[in-house]
């Protein structure tokens, strides 16, 4: 969508060029269309020359085996989070999902709806049980897929946040939605505490767990179609079991304090580095040691961080993007901050973006005006949506190392998150089939948002009204790549494996 400015006219409105003529100038580019379980070649091809007069040079091949989604011990999958995009505009003219129809459904959850159903579905019969612990219960697709085991013998049991506030939020669409399902014989609200903030399911065959799907999506029409989430399944009898144990604890609605003291037990804060193979742990717990303790795995990286924040950046996870040094730190965040403390927010993250080595993407539309060619975006799934762009709440230190570590779960990286709200976090060290799929959904999403958030932060008193860059027409694109500890230049050495 970038082109040289003498030789192209302006495109229509989401209009393309080809790479061809108006070539990537850049040393990182990712195709987003590619699907798992393939087997791709791309020919990488240099050209020469002037605008409108482009010679192919020097070229390679790369063939790459896309991963499977499906695992002996691992399986995740990512929903698009493209809600807010310019291919959601072009295919469906921006139209809402509930105007469009399933095919808009279908795309924006690619797969990631489906795979709740499916696992639901792996219950059969009167020999296998489902527990179920989630916050937000409310798509129709996963309460009749849950109704239809029960029906078919399965025992099925579903804890859902029932918790009293001023908003009642989700409560009264929870409740709601269940008596619609007509599935009250299987649901019991949780009601203690501030926020059952967990998304998990426990699958049991003859009174034993043997697997356990969990992650970020609420189960929703915005969690599972609008912002960026993931649901992770892990098949191993010991995770499972200890879930299992868990959930089993919330079923008898415990007090905060009664539930902390077993999940400070049962799921102390991990080890600096963690152990290899898989781990969990379960807040609220006393205190906020184990939000130190993440601080303390992030800072391990050698090469590379990657993070995702919803709601801003936590204090402990501060200095580590600071830090400075040759280690790229990316941070992807739904919103800088929130409340009292966004303009404090918004002045840390300022001072972040100027460290060598950190790259910020905050969630924006993109900025239209009449001599752009943008196509205009839906702003996030429907109007209100506290989180519009990023849901997911993971973190990746050294994912293309041969000893990466991966956390991923329910809990944004704060305080409220380790010490008030009852969440799951999956805590996975040495796996780097895991470490690459969520490397590269990272990547798919940050991609997306970094050039949306450097024209806001550019031009921050008039966006729309930025005027569009133009392909250089030498090789000058080339000097950002070239400094010395420079965020182009650790990306470039970084991805290239050197």
């Amino acid at each position: 969508m970038k082109t040289f400015s003498a030789t192209t006219p302006k495109l229509p409105a989401g209009g393309t060029a080809s790479s061809q003529d108006q070539p990537f100038q850049s040393f990182q580019w990712g195709d987003y269309s590619a699907k798992p379980a393939h087997k791709y070649t791309y020919t990488l091809i240099a050209m020469y020359g002037k605008p409108g007069a482009l010679e192919k040079g020097v070229s390679v091949d790369i063939s790459i085996d896309t991963e499977v989604e499906d695992g002996d011990s691992h399986s995740v999958y990512f929903n698009r989070g493209a809600i807010a995009s310019q291919e959601y505009a072009r295919r469906f003219q921006d139209k809402a999902p509930d105007v469009v129809g399933q095919a808009a459904y279908d795309w924006l959850s690619r797969g990631l709806l489906e795979a709740i159903t499916r696992f639901i579905g792996k219950a059969t019969d009167h020999t296998f049980a489902l527990r179920v612990a989630i916050y937000e219960f409310q798509w129709p697709a996963v309460l009749d897929a849950l109704k239809a085991a029960s029906t078919r013998g399965v025992d099925v049991k579903v804890i859902f946040d029932a918790i009293e506030n001023a908003k009642e939020d989700p409560v009264a669409k929870n409740e709601e939605a269940i008596a619609h399902a007509g599935i009250e014989n299987i649901c019991h609200g949780f009601t203690n505490g501030k926020i059952m903030h967990n998304k998990f399911i426990v699958l049991m065959k003859d009174d034993i767990a043997i697997e356990v799907l969990t992650g970020s999506t609420n189960y929703t029409e915005n969690g599972i179609f609008g912002h960026l989430n993931c649901a992770h399944v892990v098949s191993d009898k010991a995770v499972a079991g200890t879930y299992l144990q868990y959930w089993s604890e919330l079923s008898k609605n415990p007090t905060l304090a009664e539930i902390r003291s077993w999940d400070d037990e049962t799921t102390p804060a991990p080890n600096v580095p963690p152990v290899e193979g898989t781990g969990q742990v379960f807040s609220p717990q006393k205190g906020t040691a184990t939000l130190t303790t993440y601080a303390n795995i992030a800072a391990l990286a050698k090469r590379a961080l990657f993070m995702t924040f919803a709601f801003g950046m936590n204090a402990d996870f501060v200095p580590v993007y600071k830090e400075g040094g040759d280690v790229l730190r990316f941070a992807l965040m739904d919103k800088e901050g929130t409340g009292k403390g966004i303009a404090a927010a918004k002045e840390q993250i300022a001072e972040i973006r100027k460290v060598n080595g950190a790259v910020v993407a905050i969630g924006q539309n993109i900025a239209t005006n009449e001599f752009d060619h943008w196509l205009r975006e839906r702003d996030g799934l429907a109007p209100g949506e506290y989180v519009r762009w990023v849901h997911t709440k993971f973190m990746l230190v050294d994912p293309l190392s041969d000893d990466p570590i991966v956390i991923t779960g329910s809990a944004n990286f704060s305080n409220a998150s380790v010490e008030t709200n009852h969440e799951n976090m999956l805590v996975i060290r040495g796996d780097k089939r895991v470490a690459d799929i969520y490397l590269g959904e990272f990547m798919r999403q940050f991609s997306s948002y970094a050039f949306r958030d450097a024209v806001a932060a550019s031009n921050a008193d008039d966006p729309e009204n930025f005027e569009r860059q133009s392909l250089t027409a030498d090789n000058t694109w080339i000097n950002r790549y070239g400094k010395p500890g420079s965020a182009g230049a650790l990306r470039r050495s970084y991805f290239a494996g050197e």
